[in-house]
């Protein structure tokens, strides 16, 4: 079993938590982002945290908890890969339960190694929800016609309720949805600073109903919709293939997205050229081991 020295992170170990969380997001994929300076500052800097050195002052292992919604304790934590295998990640599994003593704990992980899942499930966690990160290198970008009789329109004041009707109907039959109002959706949508509204499309059938959507924000493809009456018939292909033109064209090097593990749009993805880069996902305990 791996001995560090464990403490509190400090601003003052960005710059080795950044080499961290570059070197995990390198070997294990996941979300990109998470190695950026603010993302690494907001979680780890201004949440109870602890990082472990080892032997040579490499900080090799960091875990933090913050506040979650109704009283829980949203977990989360960075392993370098040269000591996994050798106890650490049971390690900040356990400070983080000793430190939400009293609070439901949710682990919420932007890369997924293949021992965490292992080592949360010993814990008592199982996982409730996972997506695949998938990234298009741009290199060769399809060309997808846009299905006869349709009009596509960029996200405007006048397109909003349009969008929102196309997410509305996109989504709604899947489990779990919860329907969002318009002004809280469009709300949401606006206040994330690397939205890009002219970049955005909403498409229309000939009677003036909105019938699929896709949002764009900085170099990711966040949401793709399409009304069941329309699936089958390249409408979902033509809108992330156009989107890849536009963000290339916007100066990308490569496009994000990411869908959840169960979704079978994933194919869809692949044959348009995406590659999965990793695993995010969420764990719960077992209801029966509280």
């Amino acid at each position: 079993m791996a001995t560090l020295e464990w403490a509190q992170v400090r601003e003052a170990d960005l710059p080795d938590l950044q080499r961290l969380a570059t070197a995990v997001v390198r070997w294990h994929g996941g979300l990109p982002d998470m190695a950026e300076e603010a993302a690494l500052r907001a979680t780890y800097v201004d949440n109870p945290s602890i990082g472990g050195r080892d032997d040579l002052g490499e900080l090799v292992a960091v875990a933090a908890v913050a506040p979650g919604p109704g009283g829980t304790r949203t977990a989360t934590a960075l392993v370098h890969p040269s000591v996994r295998g050798q106890g650490v990640d049971a390690q900040v599994v356990r400070w983080c339960e000793e430190r939400s003593a009293g609070h439901r704990v949710v682990v919420a992980l932007d890369t997924v190694p293949p021992q965490a899942e292992s080592v949360l499930s010993e814990a008592g966690f199982h996982r409730v929800f996972g997506e695949t990160v998938m990234r298009h290198g741009l290199r060769h970008i399809p060309v997808v016609r846009r299905p006869e009789g349709l009009v596509v329109l960029p996200f405007t004041e006048d397109t909003a309720s349009a969008f929102h009707h196309a997410f509305e109907r996109s989504f709604a039959e899947r489990p779990g949805f919860e329907h969002v109002d318009r002004q809280h959706w469009v709300a949401s949508l606006e206040a994330e600073g690397d939205f890009r509204p002219e970049l955005s499309r909403v498409a229309f059938d000939a009677a003036g109903r909105a019938v699929g959507f896709v949002i764009l924000s900085g170099a990711w493809i966040e949401q793709v919709g399409v009304d069941p009456t329309w699936r089958g018939k390249g409408l979902g292909a033509h809108l992330v293939a156009r989107s890849l033109t536009a963000l290339q064209r916007a100066g990308a090097d490569r496009v994000w997205l990411a869908v959840a593990s169960d979704n079978p749009s994933r194919v869809l993805y692949e044959r348009l050229g995406f590659r999965a880069r990793g695993t995010r996902a969420r764990y719960e305990r077992r209801s029966d081991d509280r």
